[in-house]
């Protein structure tokens, strides 16, 4: 499969080039649809893999890239289930899109996020199982999931771990705070930081200079490099479940879905 639309997201193949578009409104929130299609983007590289030797994944959205889980669906998920139930229901999700990130992670091809605007919490652990970050001036980098009585639950803190070290990670986990695009290639997030809406541009251009490469050498060198941290990833998904049906994560849950805010999700 060469192409697909989707409800909330896209791709294409395109001159060895596999584009992944993102586009559900408001803000790419990654709900049960939208595991379900990033699914069947992780089962279509498999064919892909053959044809192409990069992928970008980027936002059709203006407002960012990603605003992160889809709170107001964990929300109902607690309501619906229960505090005796809503771990176990979790589990499983989690346990599923872990298996896409580290699909993403340990691609053979080389995975390049093109990000702007709001890139939080889900969204910014989708963008780190990515080779390279490619950012435009306004991008912000958070995670906010302490406000919510949680820790990042897809993946992020064992890879902002392994890329960046301990020391930014308690910075960002513990304070809530967002980095701009400058802070983020400073402490080595990021790897080019390109003018307002020229991400994605940045990014195609980059794929076309890795087009000169010996796709099995990349690939070699990207499993020598890249280690994916298993053991962390697993303990993440026991955290999180075990924290998913405390009362302080039900209040900050119901704050979220209440607010009258327009964007709610920013600190």
């Amino acid at each position: 499969m060469n192409s697909f639309e989707g409800q909330t997201l896209s791709w294409q193949l395109k001159n060895g080039v596999v584009e992944l578009a993102l586009h559900r409104e408001p803000l790419n929130e990654i709900s049960s649809l939208t595991l379900g299609e990033l699914e069947k983007f992780v089962s279509a590289l498999n064919s892909l893999s053959g044809e192409a030797h990069a992928v970008i994944i980027y936002s059709a959205l203006p407002a960012g890239f990603c605003a992160g889980a889809d709170l107001r669906e964990l929300y109902q998920w607690i309501q619906q289930y229960g505090q005796a139930e809503v771990a176990g229901h979790t589990r499983e999700y989690l346990e599923r899109i872990h298996a896409v990130m580290n699909a993403l992670d340990a691609s053979p091809l080389t995975t390049i996020a093109a990000v702007h605007g709001v890139t939080f919490g889900g969204g910014f652990e989708l963008a780190l199982t990515c080779d390279l970050i490619i950012a435009d001036k306004l991008a912000r980098f958070c995670f906010p999931e302490l406000r919510l009585g949680l820790i990042p639950g897809y993946g992020g803190i064992p890879r902002l771990k392994r890329d960046i070290g301990n020391a930014v990670m308690r910075d960002l986990l513990l304070t809530g705070r967002s980095f701009n695009a400058t802070k983020a290639q400073q402490i080595g997030l990021v790897s080019q930081v390109v003018s307002e809406g020229e991400a994605l541009q940045a990014a195609r251009a980059t794929a076309g200079q890795m087009a000169k490469f010996d796709r099995q050498t990349a690939a070699v060198a990207k499993r020598f490099i890249k280690q994916i941290p298993h053991e962390e990833l697993r303990r993440e998904i026991d955290i999180f479940c075990d924290l998913i049906a405390r009362p302080a994560v039900q209040a900050g849950l119901k704050k979220f879905v209440e607010s009258t805010d327009a964007q709610p999700y920013l600190p």
